[in-house]
């Protein structure tokens, strides 16, 4: 092929142009990072190193020195609401949003922000407004997401199932856990009122969401109940089963008043004695030898809870092969057997609470919402000690 010579001529213009273009670069940015006060890369080390006490002394100076550092001032507000210092917070981005020469997206951010200062200092009203007014924006997601956290703290449960309905991949069900508890929640307020139509319609919508919402066909139960349908009580909550089996101990003592209300005792206790062979539970244990001393006296409940012992290892099942002991030894032995399961019962007080999955926080009494981290269904109806036995 044959070279032309303007090539030749081309080719050393071409690098000479990109030499001068690479100096420019390197020069506006060794311009730009002479432009910013040393305090601000002091600013950065301290975060990098953890030490945010310091970091926000640094960036403090540095804005004194340069005012007009956007970024420096968000860095000062997003540390200040992690230190819980959301007074300085607020007014960090409260300056911010009112500053003119903003874009609109610095905008947008800087009332993001501002709407978190105002939903971690308590104030849900106007962090609730400021995040209505990012809906439809770039912001909305965001938007979304703290109003969710705003409605379930507030307990409307009507604008939280909205919202969640609003919220991105609704319809992938990644919220369908959370839309059931929400309905469940105003069902339960509308069985407490006596409007069972209410309620039940509420229930029909949980079960729609999710159909294995187990508190859902809890409350189905209860609501029969409510209504004197016993039969249909105990129908509703033998449905537990098939949706997850861990709870069935939540509804044992049910389905013993429930039975013996129709003068169905005995094919109850062979119901739970099934549920708890198939299932083992430490709460299931407790109602199924309760239900036996009652009907079959205290010899038939220390076998049961000897040989559930022998299968399931346990110092809350020994505390209860203890208790059955003690309704059955003679008075001259009772005072010895209730020394010891004293002793026993004041080391299974910390193993007998309900953790909850997400966080760790540990309960005595079971929740279908963390208290510590607002996760829904997070506590496994079990106790500690189950969990750290399992395999």
């Amino acid at each position: 092929m044959e070279i032309q010579l303007w090539w030749l001529l081309a080719l050393p213009a071409f690098f000479i142009l990109g030499w001068v273009a690479a100096r420019i670069d390197i020069k506006h940015l060794v311009r730009e990072s002479r432009a910013l006060p040393r305090s601000y890369f002091r600013g950065l080390n301290f975060l990098l190193n953890e030490q945010p006490d310091k970091a926000i002394e640094a960036f403090l100076e540095a804005a004194k020195v340069d005012t007009e550092t956007i970024e420096l001032h968000f860095a000062l507000g997003s540390l200040f609401r992690r230190r819980g210092e959301t007074d300085r917070a607020i007014r960090v981005h409260q300056n911010l949003v009112d500053r003119d020469g903003l874009s609109a997206e610095q905008r947008l951010h800087a009332l993001s922000e501002l709407g978190q200062d105002y939903l971690k200092a308590g104030l849900l009203d106007r962090a609730e407004g400021i995040f209505l007014k990012l809906r439809g924006t770039i912001r909305d997601e965001d938007a979304l997401r703290f109003l969710l956290e705003i409605y379930q703290q507030e307990k409307e449960w009507a604008k939280a199932i909205d919202t969640a309905a609003a919220m991105p991949g609704h319809a992938d069900h990644i919220w369908q856990k959370e839309m059931a508890e929400f309905h469940c929640e105003l069902a339960a307020s509308e069985l407490l009122h006596g409007r069972s139509d209410a309620a039940r319609q509420h229930l029909d919508e949980a079960l729609r969401a999710n159909r294995k919402c187990v508190r859902a066909t809890i409350l189905q139960g209860d609501l029969a109940w409510n209504d004197n349908d016993a039969e249909g009580a105990i129908e509703a909550w033998k449905r537990v089963e098939g949706q997850s089996p861990a709870y069935l101990a939540l509804v044992a003592g049910k389905l013993v008043e429930a039975h013996v209300r129709l003068g169905r005792a005995e094919q109850g206790l062979q119901l739970l004695r099934g549920y708890l062979e198939r299932n083992p539970s430490l709460d299931l244990l407790d109602v199924v030898a309760q239900m036996t001393l009652q009907e079959s006296g205290p010899e038939a409940a220390y076998q049961l809870v000897r040989d559930e012992l022998r299968r399931n290892p346990t110092l809350l099942g020994l505390n209860k092969l203890l208790e059955a002991q003690v309704t059955m030894a003679p008075p001259e032995r009772r005072s010895d057997l209730e020394l010891v399961r004293n002793l026993i019962h004041a080391h299974t007080r910390r193993v007998a609470r309900y953790r909850c999955d997400s966080c760790g926080f540990k309960a005595r009494q079971f929740h279908w919402r963390c208290p510590a981290c607002g996760g829904w269904e997070t506590y496994p109806p079990r106790r500690t000690e189950e969990f750290d036995l399992a395999p």
